[in-house]
Order: structure tokens, then C-alpha cells, then sequence
């Protein structure tokens, strides 16, 4: 079963819909709140997560810095459609578990992009 590692900038609401269905699931901000990005990065590589962020910096940390990553969930939605992710993320796991790992995903509320990373 695929782990995640939600960055503190995750909504909190993608955690608990993964939780909800019995994914495993850490949370920066429940276990090193304040963490920077290679930390977090460090820390989802080491434990084999996939991250969620909502941090475009992770984009640059992953292709431009070549830095190596399990895989990368960046959601970007915006303040009216923010309500709907927990169910898009349920519905991006769901329908493409096994591309997540190994890709750099951008998730928005009408579009799923998948990149495989370097």
C-alpha cells in the first residue's frame, strides 16, 4: 500500500481522507513542524512516502536540483474549489496508485498531470 508524507503546507484535509481510508499517512506538522524542504524531502525518501505539498518549491528540489524523491504529490487549488480536495486526492490515488511512484503529479480540481521524475 502506497505511504504519504504530507508537507505542512498540505491541506489538512488530504490527510484525513487518506487516513479516513486506511492509508499510512505522517504529517510534518504533527511530527517536525518547522522542518525545511530537504528535511521533509530526506524524510519521505528515507521512509519511501510519497509527498504532498502545496509548496512549488518541491518542484524545483525535484527537477531543477535533481533531487531525489519517492514521488510528488503538488496539489494546487484555489481558495473557492479548496473544499474538494480530499476527494481528489482519494480519486487520484484510487484511479492511478501505481503511476504515483517515481512521478511529480500536479493535482488541481479539473486536471491530473503526471511527470515521471529524472
Amino acid at each position: 500500500m502506497l505511504r504519504f508524507l504530507a508537507d505542512e503546507s498540505c491541506d489538512f484535509a488530504a490527510v484525513r481522507a487518506l487516513r479516513a481510508e486506511r492509508f499510512d499517512v505522517l504529517s510534518v506538522a504533527e511530527i517536525m513542524s518547522g522542518a525545511q524542504d530537504e528535511r521533509v524531502i530526506e524524510l519521505a525518501l528515507r521512509e519511501s512516502r510519497i509527498l504532498l505539498t502545496e509548496d512549488k518549491d518541491f518542484g524545483q528540489l525535484v527537477f531543477a536540483a535533481g533531487r531525489e524523491s519517492v514521488g510528488v504529490v503538488l496539489i494546487r487549488f484555489a481558495a473557492g474549489a479548496r473544499a474538494k480536495i480530499g476527494d481528489r486526492v482519494l480519486e487520484l490515488v484510487g484511479k492511478y496508485a501505481d503511476r504515483l511512484a517515481g512521478s511529480f503529479v500536479v493535482l488541481q480540481p479539473d486536471r491530473i498531470r503526471i511527470s515521471i521524475l529524472p
